[in-house]
């Protein structure tokens, strides 16, 4: 295994996670400020998971073409432009075009991981991918406090500045320290590049991939819905997404404005979940599983998130750093649980010889309730700010149900051939 390229590649995935993660918690308080409506408030915190749902598969799709290395660095020049805009996004249309842009940038996800798959093997690969979720959660522990304190000292320029400077830090970076993994990618060249320019080849060839994918889609279907309990996993994927999504736009206005939560403060309570997150999901989850196997812990996990969202507008206006630290500790164990858990399941669950493609279709499911969760979560909390944690928590009690459904099935992968 090539560890230079992929230690490379791990710090231009941070650096881009905590650019991320230094606006998140900002969107829905500056959106309202801009005077968006609710409506609105949920397109913004949409868009960018919109755009790496379309723009994930065209990354890794290109990046087999002309290689990873180009693939990486046009998306993460495209993210460092997206914060500049960001930065001077004095109106509402023009930040959800740099949210737009940003979540463009940022679906090279799976270009990254393919490149892991380039520089690893079949014993380093699992320990790589898990390197790539540690990054996520550094990413969400840093980002949140740099974008707290820059905002409440500085101001939202400044948010956007930073944000655009890391982001070309490590698209320098990726010039002059990430080789290119590929080594059958296709060479741009001016022939390459002629072939591109007749006007037809590129639209059969999108048109193509839409119909690939398509037929890929209801192939999955058709097999998720042959096996029970594949069924009732991706139907627990996506309904505990979208509760949690729905809750976390609302979370930010709720802290704000109910609270009255500096800016500064809210980059702190988003630092204190993803601290939880690392700790169960850099370690504890293992031995929780030796101990109390995967069905107990997918049902404690949603037990655990009903305490964690319901509860949130019934605590006092004076106790956000109190009891509101309590029910924020049972959310992050509970959706540190859950989420990995649920992958794991489905992968263990799913048949012998088409586990990518289910995996695949869960990685769609959970991309659709991340565009559907900030529509819900910002129309509920205008008409009631109790609301989304109501829905939030009935839908974890949903998921709860089901945990205790798939009880009655012992876990191994399927063989298709018996279908």
């Amino acid at each position: 295994m090539k560890r230079s390229p992929l230690v490379i590649l791990l710090l231009t995935v941070l650096l881009d996670l905590i650019g991320f993660g230094i606006v998140l918690p900002l969107l829905p308080t500056y959106a309202k400020d801009l005077g968006a409506s609710p409506f609105m408030i949920g397109l913004i915190a949409a868009i960018f998971s919109i755009m790496q749902f379309i723009f994930s598969p065209l990354w890794g799709k290109l990046s087999d073409k002309i290689g990873r290395r180009p693939v990486m660095l046009i998306s993460i020049f495209i993210t460092g432009v997206s914060y500049l805009f960001f930065a001077h996004a004095a109106t509402v249309p023009l930040l959800i075009f740099a949210r737009g842009l940003s979540g463009i940038g940022s679906a090279n996800i799976a270009a990254a991981q393919a490149y892991i798959t380039d520089v690893t093997d079949s014993k380093s690969r699992s320990g790589a991918m898990g390197m790539m979720g540690a990054a996520f959660g550094i990413g969400f522990i840093i980002g949140p406090l740099i974008g707290g304190i820059l905002k409440h000292s500085y101001g939202i320029e400044m948010v956007g500045y930073v944000s655009a400077s890391l982001i070309f830090l490590d698209f320098f970076l990726a010039i002059f320290l990430l080789p290119e993994s590929n080594k059958s990618a296709e060479k741009i060249s001016l022939r390459f590049l002629k072939k591109r320019s007749e006007s037809e080849k590129p639209r059969q060839s999108f048109m193509l991939f839409l119909c690939e994918k398509t037929k890929e889609y209801g192939e999955g279907l058709k097999l998720v819905f042959s096996s029970r309990p594949l069924t009732l996993l991706m139907i627990a994927n996506y309904i505990y997404t979208f509760a949690i999504v729905n809750m976390q736009v609302a979370s930010i206005l709720l802290w704000k404005e109910y609270f009255m939560a500096t800016d500064k403060q809210i980059g702190y309570l988003f630092a204190y979940v993803g601290i939880w997150s690392v700790i169960v999901q850099g370690g504890l989850i293992r031995e929780l599983i030796k101990k109390l196997g995967e069905h107990k812990l997918f049902l404690w996990g949603h037990i655990f998130t009903f305490i964690g969202v319901f509860f949130v507008p019934f605590a006092p206006q004076s106790s956000l750093f109190s009891l509101g630290l309590i029910i924020l500790f049972f959310f992050a164990i509970g959706t540190s649980l859950v989420a990995p858990i649920n992958l794991s399941m489905i992968s263990l669950f799913s048949y012998k010889q088409q586990q990518g493609q289910i995996l695949g279709l869960s990685q769609s499911v959970n991309s659709f309730a991340r565009i559907m969760g900030p529509f819900s979560g910002s129309i509920l909390y205008g008409m009631n700010f109790h609301a989304p944690y109501i829905v939030a928590g009935v839908l974890t009690i949903v998921g709860a149900v089901i945990a205790v459904d798939l009880f009655k099935y012992k876990i191994e992968a399927l063989d298709s051939a018996k279908h």
